[in-house]
């Protein structure tokens, strides 16, 4: 769909929703979207006149979205209802799928997602689950213990570092194909 103009916010602490919203943006130009991607932290949207596809995306942590992505859906709830929108969450999902405790998996889409979308009244055209990065040089000390003691799991259910004590989580095939399906539902009218 020639034209249309996307907007991805994100907020991320360790670089996995920013890498996630790139992907995603980058299918999205592939498939003909003028794109801006924001990172919430870094820069204020004012309007959202400009956009009719908004995609809004956060890693988690302790189960809660970045404060800066949180606010954007907060702040734009209302403004949302005539656009496009679709939500992504970047968690540790893939750690519990290989464990198999779907169980989990479904609980952390229910609080990542599912809530977000009761909380502000958000009717998304999709939901993107990924998988996240764990990053242990920049967390702070009570994370780094807390964590610690997975890393040792991580490696065991096949996750390797990519950098030294970098870990990541995502999927990059199930990220783009998401995107993919994003593109299509966006370009319905």
């Amino acid at each position: 769909m020639e034209n249309v103009k996307a907007l991805i916010v994100y907020g991320t602490r360790y670089g996995a929703s920013a890498g996630t919203a790139e992907e995603i943006a980058s299918v999205l130009r592939g498939e003909g979207f003028d794109v801006k991607v924001v990172n919430a932290k870094e820069e204020k949207i004012k309007d959202l006149n400009p956009y009719e596809l908004i995609v809004v995306g956060s890693g988690l942590q302790i189960g809660k979205w970045t404060s800066e992505a949180e606010d954007f859906l907060k702040r734009f709830q209302n403004d949302f209802a005539n656009k496009k929108l679709a939500l992504f969450a970047s968690t540790m999902k893939t750690v519990s799928e290989r464990q198999g405790k779907t169980q989990d998996v479904e609980v952390t889409r229910k609080f990542a997602l599912t809530d977000k979308v009761t909380k502000y009244s958000l009717q998304p055209i999709s939901l993107g689950f990924f998988g996240g990065v764990i990053d242990y040089n920049k967390m702070n000390f009570l994370f780094r213990k807390t964590l610690g003691s997975i890393r040792q799991q991580l490696e065991k259910d096949g996750f390797k570092e990519t950098s030294p004590g970098v870990y990541d989580l995502r999927d990059m095939e199930e990220i783009r194909s998401w995107a993919k399906d994003l593109a299509q539902k966006a370009s319905q009218t």
